[in-house]
């Protein structure tokens, strides 16, 4: 008999959401608006769709476009672009996407119309106040009135995240439920408080940010200790009560010792009226709107095995990141691929990468200091050849010019090396003005010769620069002895060499 497998969609607990406040309830009148901190995304963050009512809908014109001010803003957390279009913004009595804030991002969805069956795009969710809103993005061909005539107050709606939205919010409550177990351990085993934390966009790792730097040992011991209680497989529930706004705000806020404050207070907009904790069985208990899983039992933790320093005018801080979840299966992944496929390149198993690494390393540093060495040998050559010109010369002053094929990576620095060995080789007595150029042995339109001028007086050098400028397009300058451009196309012996030698005879 074959076996069989039956797999269940994961659920949450039915003790995971507390109210812990006699006088607190979630709202059962479909006309009211469910406030952020009673979400259903709160109550339950596994669930993925909802049958719930319009509370009101009202449609909001894109913001004006703001010029960039010079320095940007930088935001960790990138919220999926807002259309340049007039969206609705609907308030729903309950709903499963998760609008942005305690750290976390925007959930994404849709929205189904029962009387019509049409499904309506959520392209960000927000909270205004104490309720969430929706961002719904007008179907082609649907005006503003329709879609105000399909989301009139007391319509039912589905609303639901999708597989792409339940991924983007899986990642999220993984990342969100990691960094609470990861700051309470940095600051009840280390005393190192999280200053702020991170949760970047996928796949990158996100970050904490603590007082000072970690050492190795330090970092390696977290992380065991994280990872031990993750195999225990500790529960996460959420309390929620009523919130005294007046008692919140006097409450004193945790500074360092540099004055820099720690963590971050409740919104000064927040108008839920509800106080909601998140706890991790006997490891964390943090005051947070976000959504996280109910076990911490699959987040496994890896952690960046250095900190990154960040200097600032009043103290220096730390960032230390980590991943977990998805975002580890996406690095392990990841990895492995470019390790492997460097492995294959080195002809080698994966464990002797880093050592036929080294070896080509030094091996290129080897055959870089052969060709450095050669080069300089070519252009002490190049430049006897050139005094020997000038020495038995008959003209006053000697005027040559040399062309090179050459793909080296610094044309100028082995032209620069011919002049220099030229300047110790050349009789003082005997002037010349030298022109040398090198081109690659593939040339475009793009392409681009190097031109260096080099003679015994500053005015034949500035004449002969003058007129490689005027005659031959050639961009650049110099002072005194010396000036070097660049040419941009292809240079042919038969045009630009005779320019060049116009240009030499006129002098």
């Amino acid at each position: 008999m074959a076996a069989t497998t039956l797999l269940l969609s994961p659920t949450t607990p039915s003790d995971y959401f507390r109210i812990i406040s006699p006088t607190l309830s979630v709202p059962t009148d479909p006309q009211i608006s469910t406030p952020v901190g009673l979400l259903a995304c709160q109550r339950d963050p596994l669930l993925r769709t909802l049958e719930t009512t319009v509370v009101t809908a009202y449609v909001s014109q894109p913001p004006p476009p703001q010029a960039s001010a010079g320095k940007k803003t930088k935001k960790a957390v990138l919220a999926p672009d807002l259309p340049n279009e007039p969206l609705l913004h609907v308030l729903l009595h309950d709903t499963v996407i998760f609008p942005e804030g305690g750290g976390q991002p925007t959930d994404t969805g849709i929205i189904e119309t029962t009387a019509d069956g049409k499904a309506w795009e959520v392209v960000q969710a927000k909270r205004h106040g104490g309720h969430a809103v929706h961002y719904v993005k007008l179907p082609t061909g649907v005006d503003a009135d329709a879609g105000l005539l399909a989301f009139q107050p007391g319509a039912k709606v589905t609303v639901s995240l999708g597989d792409n939205g339940y991924e983007r919010r899986y990642d999220h409550m993984s990342m969100h439920t990691s960094q609470h177990l990861l700051s309470a351990l940095l600051e009840t085993r280390l005393n190192l408080p999280t200053l702020s934390w991170s949760l970047t966009s996928y796949p990158s790792p996100c970050y904490v940010e603590v007082p000072r730097g970690m050492t190795q040992e330090e970092i390696a011991s977290i992380q065991a200790e994280a990872n031990r209680l993750v195999f225990e497989g500790r529960k996460v529930h959420v309390e929620v009560e009523e919130l005294d706004v007046a008692q919140e705000q006097a409450k004193p806020v945790q500074k360092l010792e540099s004055g820099r404050a720690v963590g971050k207070g409740l919104p000064e907009d927040y108008t839920g009226g509800v106080k909601r904790v998140v706890i991790i069985d006997g490891v964390d208990k943090n005051p947070c709107c976000g959504t996280h899983l109910p076990t911490i039992h699959n987040l496994q933790l890896f952690l960046v095995p250095h900190t990154e320093a960040l200097a600032r005018s009043s103290t220096t801080t730390a960032r230390l990141y980590f991943l977990c979840g998805p975002r580890l299966i996406a690095h392990l992944t990841s990895t492995h691929t470019l390790l492997a496929s460097t492995a294959a390149i080195m002809s080698c198993g994966p464990p002797l990468v880093p050592e036929r690494v080294s070896q080509v390393v030094d091996e290129r540093k080897k055959a870089e200091k052969r060709v450095s060495d050669t080069e300089q040998e070519l252009a002490e050559h190049i430049a006897r050849d050139l005094a020997t010109k000038i020495s038995t010369s008959e003209g006053s002053p000697f005027k040559f010019h040399l062309h090179r094929t050459d793909d080296t990576s610094n044309a100028l620095g082995f032209l620069s090396s011919i002049a220099f060995a030229l300047t110790a080789a050349a009789e003082p007595s005997r002037p010349y003005v030298v022109v040398l150029s090198s081109s690659p042995t593939t040339q475009t339109a793009s392409s681009v010769s190097t031109v260096l001028v080099l003679g015994t007086t500053d005015s034949s050098v500035k004449a002969a620069g003058d007129g490689l400028k005027s005659k031959l397009g050639v961009k650049g300058g110099g002072k005194g002895p010396r000036w070097s451009g660049k040419f941009t196309g292809v240079w042919k012996a038969g045009k630009e060499d005779v320019v060049v030698q116009e240009v030499l005879d006129s002098i």
